[in-house]
Parts: structure tokens; sequence; C-alpha cells
């Protein structure tokens, strides 16, 4: 299993990511609203703005203070030094 920081020293499981997405327009604000409604918000953010939104594939909702690209860096990052290190075993 993967895991990806999501700042301040949470992890999530990278397997079960559905989307990355930016809080800014009506349709996620009202996804965010209802998963509050519904108790599968998970707020990340340590009281900071609210940065990017994961969607994961159980539902859940995780606000998180990180920048949608900065956390598709670092999914990306640690697929690529995954893969290296293989090759350097073989």
């Amino acid at each position: 299993m993967k895991l990806v920081n999501i700042g301040f020293g949470n992890l999530v499981s990278a397997n079960r990511l559905v989307a990355i997405v930016s809080p800014e327009s009506a349709p996620i604000k009202r996804i965010i609203q209802d998963a509050k409604e519904r108790g599968v918000l998970i707020d990340a953010t340590h009281g900071r703005r609210t940065r990017a939104v994961v969607i994961t594939d159980s539902g859940h909702i995780i606000l998180t203070y990180l920048q949608s690209e900065t956390l598709a860096n670092r999914i990306t990052n640690d697929e690529a030094s995954l893969e290296d290190e293989v090759n350097e075993v073989e």
C-alpha cells in the first residue's frame, strides 16, 4: 500500500484516490457540504485555507491545505522513485 502525505503528517492511501480537485467551484462546494452532512468529510487543513479536495473511492472527502499540483507531484514522484529502486535492484 502506497501512502501520500497530504500535509501535517496526514497520509492517504494513493490506491484509494479518485480525484484531486480545486475547492473553488460551486459543484465541489456542494460536494463538501453534502459530505459534512453525511459525516464523511475529513478536514486535514489544521485551520488553514483549503486548497485541494481529495475524493476517495469510499466516498470520503478530504480537505487539505496543499495545492492539487503538489499532491499530484507527490504521487508521481513516489511512483518514479519506486521504479528507480526496482531498476537499481535489477
